[in-house]
């Protein structure tokens, strides 16, 4: 397994968790006390906490990498030899 192929799933990976965790705990300008921003819409995010949830996708997405390289290196799942019936 090359370089390219690690870093490509981690990428995937990221994004994948990073699209999954933006809706976590969001809420609209007009569903919390504080006043609606000029020039926005009310349902705007108030505070989406993009630091801490690129922080969190970023340990998933290395977790998620290793357990790929962990199977595809272990021999556990080989899709070598195998012919289409």
């Amino acid at each position: 397994m090359n370089i390219a192929t690690i870093i490509l799933v981690f990428v995937i990976s990221w994004w994948m968790v990073f699209f999954a965790a933006l809706p976590i705990g969001v809420r609209a300008q007009d569903e919390t006390d504080e006043e609606i921003t000029e020039g926005t819409v009310p349902s705007a995010p108030s505070n989406p906490n993009l630091k801490k949830k690129m922080f969190w996708t970023t340990i998933v997405a290395i977790l998620v990498t290793i357990g790929y390289y962990y199977l595809a290196t272990s021999g556990l799942i080989s899709f070598r030899g195998m012919k289409p019936s």
